[in-house]
């Protein structure tokens, strides 16, 4: 996510707030402001004369879309008759949607590379670029003894320049010629600009045949003919490698060439007509030959700064080089362009209604919230330059570190250097100390941030003097990406997992109950396995008393009442159930694609919480650790008054008694082989500390040990009733205060509270 900040300085004198407007990549950079009235007109280019004087490829007239007369997509109603006669055939649908409209991918980048350079300029080609387009390959003849890790290379068996060009088409329309609309190839000494390159074909028809690059003139050939340089990139159109593909092999044979591109060319030019070219439907294809020894940070043509590709590229150094310098020209453009706007959107805010009082601060940005009642107000937090007073812990205070840490001193320096640079040279200053700070986070724009300033202000005449000053900032929201997950169905099947102690089997009866009820009865692909845990007294006995006797009783029940059920169970002996310990036993009885579902005896399932766990738990991606809703105490909440019946968990207030509890994370959704991979990395510190499988459960190991996503959410489907927990001294101070933390906060809401302690104190009174 890209951020940007925004500073305004505060003065008692002066009630204006001077806006300056910043952006960066998690750092606050850059600067601008607009302050009283302007006289300056908004141009179509930022800056003078523009910041790209030889056109930019986003410029409005790169960006017109010509028109040759020839529609692409023509409507065709296709109207539907059911025969009444003719049975009902069953539609099979395709498991991606763009699959059933057939939506194609836009473009599809092929590197052309060898052996000699896989390794150097294909990896910087793979560093700089490849990850701006959807799809990257390198086609090389034979590959080198040591592949690069990650790249997507496909070998052909021959080095020879045309026999590679003509496999590489080959391959690219044979293995995804209905995928893509687009095929971009260059040679690995290009530098591509990845995003002008995607902006270019997002404007081009995809249905004409075009082959568009630098256009060549062949040697003693015909002046109208021209091939593409295969140094500047080349694109093809779907259309015309389709046309092209039956050709190929006539090419290869009666084509005689020491060049690629030139034999590409002439194949295109014989036998469809086509040659390459530069100008197409108003958009330019830009290209820059680099000279030798050039420096790409002394390079500031128009030619240079437009460019799409950069040819030849020596050396993989090089490749870096130009892929920071065209960094740093596209992040000027961006700032240039947001400085376009905030001047128009400041000078339109004129003929608002409430004129220039009506442009929100910071221009552009959405206005802070406004609650609509006491319960909707976003509370600040109070933080000095060592602690933070809002902890997650509910402790009043605590040390500020981590990411929080490095939040407050980057929004220090970033204050103290936007001061300098509006006062300057008139004022400079130097931060003496955080006076107070406060921040709250505003979901509609972003991190607020107040800050009161100890500053030391000097003169050009060298006179200082320590000055109090509140400065405001913001660090608003940008862009928001859509993270891309793994496909999952609904049709897993989830393998329920319930520990019981003996002083949990009296809940046995209600689980079992509501488990026959919405998977038993709704034949939900659900299976279930009871682990009875045994202390080692109850486990000496259990040939004359068995402890859990009745909730095996149970089991058998259910099992007689359903002839096609079997619920097994494991007992297990231990002094301390640890979460690890328990799941080790059962990992090794399943198969490693197995969905967990890590259960309490007070869960209620249902099928709207097996479904939630079959989508957020990935395997080989992300596991889940669902926040249920705890139930309030009945003897605090109701006191002399009985429930009603819509305070059950399956009534439509079913949320209304009670609260999430954050502080437990018994219940987890995981795939086996996601465990197993995270246990694995944990043997090398047991064979250290024995006592590590006792102080952590199943949440530490995934956030520890692997490089998983750990999901954790509320989930409102998955309700408990009222229980108080009893928290085993064995396990680890943290999972025990957890415990007691868990069982404080579920007993009653604070009104709840209140009242129940007025009333015991009107009854002591009295």
């Amino acid at each position: 996510m890209r951020l940007s900040s925004f500073l305004a300085v505060f003065r008692p004198a002066l009630p204006l707030i001077l806006g300056l407007s910043l952006g960066c990549s998690l750092s606050l950079l850059m600067v601008s402001w607009t302050q009283g009235d302007t006289d300056e007109t908004c141009g179509d280019e930022p800056g003078n004369g523009g910041l790209f004087a030889g056109g930019h490829s986003r410029e409005p007239q790169d960006i017109q879309a010509g028109g040759d007369g020839n529609e692409d997509f023509h409507p065709r109603i296709v109207p539907y008759h059911k025969d009444p006669n003719k049975p009902h055939k069953k539609v099979l649908r395709t498991r991606y949607i763009h699959t059933e409209l057939g939506i194609r991918e836009r473009l599809l980048v092929g590197i052309l590379t060898s052996r000699a350079t896989l390794n150097t300029l294909g990896v910087a080609v793979n560093r700089t670029v490849a990850h701006h387009f959807h799809r990257t390959f390198f086609f090389t003849g034979l590959r080198s003894a040591k592949a690069p890790h990650g790249m997507s290379v496909v070998t052909h068996g021959d080095d020879r320049p045309v026999w590679l060009m003509y496999e590489t088409v080959r391959h690219l329309h044979q293995h995804h010629g209905n995928d893509y609309d687009w095929f971009y190839l260059a040679q690995d000494d290009t530098y591509t600009q990845a995003e002008r390159i995607m902006e270019l074909v997002g404007h081009l028809s995809a249905g004409q045949d075009l082959y568009m690059g630098r256009a060549e003139e062949f040697i003693g050939g015909d002046e109208r003919s021209r091939y593409c340089h295969g140094g500047y990139g080349y694109l093809l159109s779907r259309s015309l490698l389709a046309r092209l593909q039956p050709h190929l092999d006539s090419c290869r044979n009666d084509i005689l060439s020491v060049r690629p591109d030139e034999w590409l060319g002439r194949c295109i030019i014989d036998y469809l007509g086509l040659s390459c070219v530069e100008v197409h439907q108003e958009m330019t294809y830009r290209y820059f030959e680099l000279r030798k020894n050039a420096d790409p940070e002394r390079e500031d043509s128009p030619q240079f700064k437009n460019a799409f590709t950069v040819h030849p590229v020596s050396e993989p150094s090089l490749m870096y080089r130009l892929h920071k310098r065209f960094s740093q020209i596209e992040l000027d453009w961006t700032y240039a362009q947001i400085q376009q706007l905030q001047a128009q959107i400041s000078n339109l805010s004129e003929l608002t209604p409430d004129g220039k009082a009506g442009a929100m601060w910071p221009v552009g940005i959405n206005p802070p919230f406004r609650p609509k009642t006491r319960f909707e107000v976003i509370n600040w937090e109070y933080f000095t330059e060592d602690h933070i007073y809002s902890c997650a812990d509910s402790a009043p205070k605590c040390e500020l570190r981590g990411a929080d840490r490095a939040d407050v001193s980057a929004v220090l320096e970033t204050a103290v250097e936007r001061l300098n640079e509006r006062y300057q040279p008139q004022l400079r200053f130097r931060k003496r100390r955080l006076l107070n700070g406060y921040r709250r986070f505003d979901p509609t724009r972003g991190m607020e941030y107040q800050l009161d300033l100890a500053l030391e202000a000097y003169t050009q005449k060298g006179h200082s003097q320590v000055i109090a000053k509140r400065v405001g900032l913001l660090r608003p929201l940008s862009a928001v990406e859509i993270i891309p997950m793994p496909y999952v169905t609904e049709a897993t099947r989830v393998q329920v997992i319930l520990p019981v102690t003996a002083r949990e089997q009296d809940y046995v009866g209600n689980f079992l109950d509501m488990y026959v009820m919405n998977a038993l009865d709704t034949h939900d692909n659900v299976l279930l396995t009871f682990l009875f845990v045994y202390d080692p007294f109850d486990a000496q006995r259990v040939s004359q008393t068995d402890v859990f006797a009745g909730a095996k009783a149970m089991i058998s029940e259910v099992e007689k009442r359903y002839a096609d059920v079997k619920i097994p169970w494991i007992s297990v002996k231990t002094e301390v159930p640890s979460q690890v310990k328990l799941m080790d036993i059962i990992s090794k009885k399943h198969p490693v694609d197995t969905l967990f579902y890590l259960a309490g005896v007070w869960t209620e399932v249902n099928a709207d919480f097996l479904n939630r766990c079959r989508m957020n738990a990935i395997s080989n991606w992300q596991v889940f650790f669902p926040i249920h809703f705890q139930e309030y105490s009945p003897a605090l909440v109701y006191r002399d008054q009985q429930p009603s019946a819509s305070s059950s968990s399956l009534g439509p207030d079913a949320l209304r008694d009670g609260h999430f509890d954050r502080h437990v994370f018994e219940e987890a959704c995981f795939y086996n082989a996601d465990y197993m991979a995270a246990r694995s990395k944990m043997a090398a510190d047991i064979l250290d500390n024995d006592e590590l499988l006792e102080s952590m459960d199943v949440y530490d190991v995934f956030v520890r040990y692997s490089g998983l996503h750990v999901f954790r959410a509320v989930e409102p489907a998955l309700v408990q009733k009222y229980v108080r927990r009893t928290c085993n001294p064995r396990f680890s101070e943290d999972i025990y205060h957890r415990c007691v933390l868990s069982n404080l906060e579920g007993l009653a809401s604070r009104s709840h509270l209140a009242m129940a302690l007025f009333e015991q104190e009107q009854a002591n009174s009295t």
